[in-house]
């Protein structure tokens, strides 16, 4: 392993646990660090998936306990979810080398604008308030989180602010809730995603998941996620989302040049 590309992936990874632990979008960090050491469109997505996967495990059981009365939700949601998750990873892992690395621009630009719109998403969904949860707004929202499921096993960065609107959608109000949910169903999502992967892997076509740079991205991405979670009232969720959406769109804009530029 070159030590400079081990340096650069895991201080990516120390970022990107620290950006999740506090506002979210660590994709955006870890996913262009991979690219750029070399490594395929597809290579980077699993990678970074594999690689951030425990911090979400850490989410989760941060917020076990705001899962309490709940549990309707949950049942409803994580059967799409699952099935969203497990659709979008064998989407990505079908999807011709090429074609992929031709997305990762659009990519990008989609999860930053995703990040971006957190705030404007929030304050109007607190204008348009709460709704009945009757059944045709149940199967709405068990359609909407099989779509983020798909999208979330095919990239992923971004799905927090999705799964959160919808939750609001639903009339859910308590933000440590609808955090516990959220995480919860990303852990789903992600999980299943993992599973395709390494199916994938050791079944038909090793080679997208890079281990000499998952293992070390994991553990550094676990200290970035208590170094974030140290630092989240210190330095602020806004502050944060700023930075990483004003990251995402120069990526994006050097990667539409990159790949588009005549």
């Amino acid at each position: 392993m070159h030590i400079g590309h081990a340096l650069t992936v895991m201080a990516a990874a120390f970022l990107a646990g620290a950006i999740n632990s506090i506002a979210g979008g660590g994709t955006l960090v870890s996913f262009p660090a991979l690219l750029g050491i070399g490594l395929t469109g597809q290579q980077a997505n699993v990678t970074s998936t594999l690689a951030l996967w425990p911090g979400s495990i850490g989410g989760f059981w941060g917020h076990r306990e705001d899962l309490a009365g709940i549990r309707a939700f949950a049942l409803r949601l994580m059967p799409p979810s699952l099935l969203g998750g497990a659709l979008g990873a064998w989407l990505m892992l079908v999807t011709p080398q090429k074609v992929f690395d031709q997305l990762v621009p659009w990519l990008i630009l989609v999860a930053t604008v995703l990040l971006a719109a957190n705030d404007p998403v929030n304050k109007l969904l607190k204008r348009m308030g709460s709704h009945d949860r009757t059944p045709g707004w149940w199967v709405g929202a068990m359609i909407f989180q099989f779509i983020v499921g798909i999208y979330g096993g095919y990239f992923g960065a971004g799905i927090g602010i999705l799964m959160l609107a919808a939750l609001s959608l639903l009339g859910l109000t308590d933000i440590h809730q609808m955090n516990g949910l959220k995480n919860l169903l990303a852990l789903c999502i992600n999980g299943i995603a993992i599973f395709a992967f390494l199916a994938m892997e050791f079944l038909r076509h090793p080679g997208n998941v890079q281990w000499k740079y998952m293992v070390v991205m994991a553990a550094a991405a676990g200290l970035g996620g208590l170094f974030g979670s140290h630092m989240a009232h210190r330095v602020g969720r806004k502050t944060v989302r700023v930075g990483v959406v004003s990251i995402g769109f120069i990526l994006s804009a050097w990667y539409f040049y990159k790949h588009y530029a005549v």
